[in-house]
């Protein structure tokens, strides 16, 4: 992947670390800036608008955790969790808050690199692809809007504040209806072939989805198997 200075903020607290990561990401000719705390990390992306995060769970002032739900209810960028928990439900409970990736420390250069360069190609894909695939820009689920090139849904007239991943899940199934997917294919298409979780992220983003949206009837579990969309008649805002 050719990088044209593609902007990403390192947050990290231990600045062995963060100058070792902007010295190999500036080396992949990215511009990296870097925060040691997350009251700075969050001050910086408002001035520098990075393409991408990478965050440490463990900062001195506030959680990574809680840094996270922040930029994803704030920004479309994707984030990389960077952490020493690494368990699966570590895992699972971070990629569950909006994290695109985990990587586990202590880690090896080589493998952040590649996993930045594939967080960035899936997003590059699904901001320009979704909308193209069968012509139209927008869809509907209930009485929601999809618009897919805004990256936006609005419901009775109010946003629906999505993570990343719980549109990119929503816009593949409602572009894909009475299909039926496994757990383990929406993770390939959604999450990537290197993604390291498991299904139950899937599982996850689909309950936050119906509850958002008030989806039941539409996001239907296909016991044994996976998910599906039927879409039904749109509702009228009362």
């Amino acid at each position: 992947m050719n990088a044209e200075k593609v902007r990403i903020l390192v947050i990290e607290d231990e600045k062995p670390i963060a100058d070792i990561l902007e010295y190999d990401l500036k080396k992949e000719d990215f511009e990296v800036r870097c925060a040691y705390t997350g009251a700075e990390g969050l001050k910086i992306t408002e001035e520098f608008a990075p393409q991408l995060v990478l965050l440490d769970w463990m900062l001195p002032d506030l959680s990574g955790v809680d840094i996270l739900k922040l930029l994803t209810e704030r920004y479309t960028m994707p984030v990389i969790m960077l952490t020493a928990r690494g368990t699966v439900d570590d895992k699972v409970y971070g990629l569950s808050c909006g994290a695109d990736d985990y990587i586990t420390k202590p880690f090896d250069l080589r493998e952040v690199n590649m996993r930045v360069q594939a967080v960035l190609r899936r997003f590059q894909k699904s901001e320009g692809g979704h909308g193209k695939k069968d012509g139209a820009h927008t869809r509907h689920i209930k009485d929601a809007v999809i618009h897919i090139q805004e990256r936006t849904v609005i419901q009775c007239g109010e946003p629906v504040e999505l993570t990343p991943k719980e549109f990119d899940l929503l816009v593949w199934l409602v572009t894909h209806p009475r299909f039926v997917f496994t757990r383990n294919r929406l993770l390939d298409e959604i999450w990537g072939y290197d993604f390291a979780g498991d299904t139950r992220t899937v599982d996850m983003h689909i309950q936050r989805l119906r509850k958002k949206l008030h989806a039941g009837e539409s996001i239907i579990t296909v016991f044994g198997v996976g998910y599906k969309y039927v879409p039904e008649k749109n509702k009228v805002c009362q």
